[in-house]
């Protein structure tokens, strides 16, 4: 009688869970660690597939390198399905790099920031470094894609790091400041009331017991964009708000510096580095809960406008439970890169 048999749920491929010591992060305001796995799946029969292109998978805010790796049997993850079709040979096979840019705000947003840390560096310039020291990658043949401020982040290295990632994909990535995040400001202000109007007086009792409930997400996201898009070491909270706690008045110089970020008003710029792009996938469900829909539409037209080659899809679902789009979208881009 056989005593063990293998673990259904487990990968035809394999997880190792590398650890980086990073010499470019320094903890940041909120002393985040410096020590990071780094998380790598190889695709089942890597050595006779010769070097293999990488993925770069970005989570979306408050997520981490974690939610990709479930193999629960009614919600499997993503690495889980894709593992699945390239076992399947449905699949082009490459190698996923998982980076934990983490931070105890809930994110990054993959930004370099006074407050949190230099992530835009350590993503592009540590973790490549450090991944193919160890793996059989094929060189240069480097995507990402990412959902949410994960598809924010891929926009971003797309526009600001052809050379390191020569293929991106965004899923409901952040788009259109204004819908997307200036539609939130009116619920933080509303669930600070229960903190005297006090940012500090939140993050203290969240850090404590970190609990999202009723308006704590609009409170979270908001003070943590506000770190990645306008730090400020010498503010108590090491950050500008970009609005007044009395009466929610924004306060337009700081609101500037946040759209120095927005896709929507950094494609100009960075339209010829969009150009040298060998592929460029952007896509929102049309159903989304923070109205990146029509902040793509906008995008999609002016990238149109000014020659840069993108595929813009559009589909039915929203912004939560479409893990589902995450498998095909990789092997497009691993099948770019020459899988």
């Amino acid at each position: 009688m056989s005593l063990s048999r293998r673990d259904e749920l487990a990968f035809e491929g394999r997880v190792e869970l590398p650890v980086l010591r990073s010499k470019l992060l320094d903890g940041g305001r909120y002393g985040d660690p410096v020590d990071r796995h780094v998380a790598v799946y190889i695709p089942p029969g890597a050595d006779s597939h010769g070097p293999l292109p990488t993925i770069y998978l970005l989570p979306g805010f408050t997520g981490s390198y974690t939610n990709y790796l479930e193999t629960h049997p009614w919600k499997e993850g993503v690495v889980k399905c894709y593992d699945r079709g390239v076992t399947a040979g449905e699949y082009a096979p490459a190698i996923l790099v998982m980076p934990d840019c983490f931070t105890k705000l809930g994110g990054s947003q993959f930004v370099n920031s006074d407050c949190l840390g230099n992530y835009e560096d350590y993503l592009t310039q540590e973790v490549p470094a450090f991944v193919e020291s160890l793996y059989p990658t094929a060189a240069g043949r480097r995507g990402v894609c990412g959902k949410s401020s994960g598809g924010f982040g891929a926009m971003r290295m797309a526009m600001l790091h052809p050379d390191v990632f020569p293929v991106a994909g965004s899923i409901s990535g952040d788009v259109n400041f204004e819908l997307g995040y200036g539609a939130e400001f009116p619920a933080a202000l509303r669930g600070l009331v229960d903190h005297d109007m006090d940012p500090q007086k939140f993050l203290d009792k969240f850090f404590e017991s970190p609990e999202l409930k009723g308006d704590d997400h609009a409170i979270l996201n908001t003070l943590a964009m506000a770190a990645c898009y306008s730090p400020n070491k010498d503010a108590a909270l090491g950050f500008d708000l970009p609005f007044e706690l009395t009466a929610g008045r924004r306060i337009d110089s700081v609101w500037q510096r946040w759209l120095t970020f927005d896709p929507l008003v950094m494609v100009e710029k960075y339209a010829e580095n969009l150009k040298r792009m060998e592929l460029l996938h952007l896509e929102c469900g049309m159903k989304d809960q923070f109205h990146l829909q029509w902040g793509l539409r906008l995008l999609t037209s002016k990238l149109s406008a000014l020659g840069v080659p993108h595929d813009h899809i559009e589909h039915p679902g929203s912004h939560f439970d479409i893990n589902d789009r995450y498998p095909p979208l990789i092997h497009k881009l691993a099948s770019s890169l020459g899988a």
